[in-house]
């Protein structure tokens, strides 16, 4: 098993974010996490990545606990957010090497490595070129870049494709299909269903810190009574979206003899 979720929750004072979350998922999936604004999609991962600690529960990765055994569990992970912070005084180049040292790869391995990555997500060219010059789709890019330098047995990606162009996104989605075919497993969320969709062997949607359906795509469609919806009519099913959406477009509707 490369992810086991049990019975995790975090809570901030009164509020729960996540409540009572149980979950696996096997090696070699590309499992996509699903969610509205607020329902604790990046506070399940970073209790899974020994960012957050939970309140109650067990986040395990290749069984073993990430709370417990931190260090030995994050050598077979990677993770990155949605907005990565990383250093802007070094070049891509050093960024890469820099994380390849911290996990012991050997210097023809990821020299290798990074050079296939770059020229994956097209940054060959700019490889030497200080950090602190990337546009933030970029910066993106070489944070996956170097997340994916030690070879990970577990990927976590928060809203990967943020800020990429559609030739990148479509290079990551490649990727990522490819390196889950070989046996790594990526926990991707997003909030494009689309993606999820396409490339995702299976979804967990969250609402409300609980998990709410959990499934392939088949399997949510007979959770719903349909055999044609897509995701997203699924998804605003079950998280009330579709109700919020005909609220705002009401509340969008001009009065009677008023003009818009």
């Amino acid at each position: 098993m490369a992810i086991k979720l049990s019975d995790l929750s975090k809570r901030y004072g009164s509020n729960d974010a996540v409540r009572g979350v149980s979950l696996e998922v096997e090696q070699g999936e590309l499992f996509g996490f699903l969610g509205p604004n607020g329902a604790g999609k990046t506070t399940t991962i970073k209790m899974l990545t020994g960012l957050l600690e939970p309140s109650s529960g067990i986040a395990e990765i290749k069984g073993i606990n990430i709370w417990t055994s931190p260090i030995e569990a994050k050598k077979h992970l990677a993770y990155v957010p949605d907005h990565p912070n990383i250093y802007p005084k070094l070049t891509g180049w050093e960024y890469i090497q820099f994380v390849a040292s911290v996990f012991g790869v050997s210097e023809d391995t990821y020299e290798k490595k990074a050079a296939e990555l770059l020229e994956t997500f097209s940054l060959t060219e700019r490889a030497d070129e200080l950090i602190e010059s990337y546009s933030h789709g970029m910066k993106q890019k070489i944070a996956i870049c170097g997340a994916l330098i030690h070879e990970p047995d577990v990927l976590f990606l928060d809203e990967p494709t943020v800020g990429l162009d559609p030739k990148s996104a479509r290079a990551l989605k490649n990727l990522l299909r490819k390196l889950c075919d070989e046996g790594m497993t990526a926990f991707v969320s997003t909030h494009i269903l689309e993606i999820a969709e396409e490339m995702c062997d299976r979804v967990g949607i969250i609402a409300d810190g609980q998990i709410v359906a959990l499934g392939t795509m088949d399997e949510l469609r007979q959770l719903e009574g349909t055999s044609e919806g897509s995701l997203e009519d699924i998804f605003l099913e079950l998280t009330g979206g579709e109700a919020e959406q005909a609220l705002i477009e009401e509340m969008g509707k001009p009065e009677s003899g008023e003009i818009k």
